[in-house]
């Protein structure tokens, strides 16, 4: 059930650390592919293509996911946590096939840049109900 409303999320945060412990927060589109967690560097405006997330992963493979629901209705909330190892690939095309299958924006606007492969080691979740 939790794997599944992680999949099910439009969003996920992605918290990455540099080689020095210091944390970056940032939210992220991705996809299943198999085991994995997948995201791109994509067409959406960003200020630079050296993005701190990549940056971070390359010195710092470690990385969480976190995907969450609140509603005003507390009875609801839930949230799940996948805690893995990343890596930087130059080109993953069944990556980009999971992220097209989720978003339509990706079909019509392919990822160009890297995509993010994270392993999960674990997961772990919470729910109100």
């Amino acid at each position: 059930m939790s794997k599944a409303r992680f999949a099910a999320a439009r969003v996920a945060r992605l918290a990455t650390a540099d080689a020095s412990g210091v944390p970056h927060l940032v939210p992220v589109t991705f996809a299943l592919d198999g085991g994995a967690i997948v995201f791109a560097v994509d067409h959406k405006p960003k200020r630079s293509t050296n993005l701190r997330r990549l940056r971070n992963i390359a010195a710092n493979p470690a990385v969480s996911f976190l995907a969450d629901g609140y509603d005003e209705d507390w009875s609801r909330l839930w949230w799940v946590r996948a805690d893995g190892v990343a890596r930087i690939l130059a080109s993953a095309p069944s990556a980009v096939e999971a992220l097209q299958a989720k978003y339509s924006q990706y079909r019509e606007h392919p990822p160009e840049g890297p995509v993010v492969r994270t392993e999960v080691r674990s997961w772990r979740s919470w729910s109100a109900r």
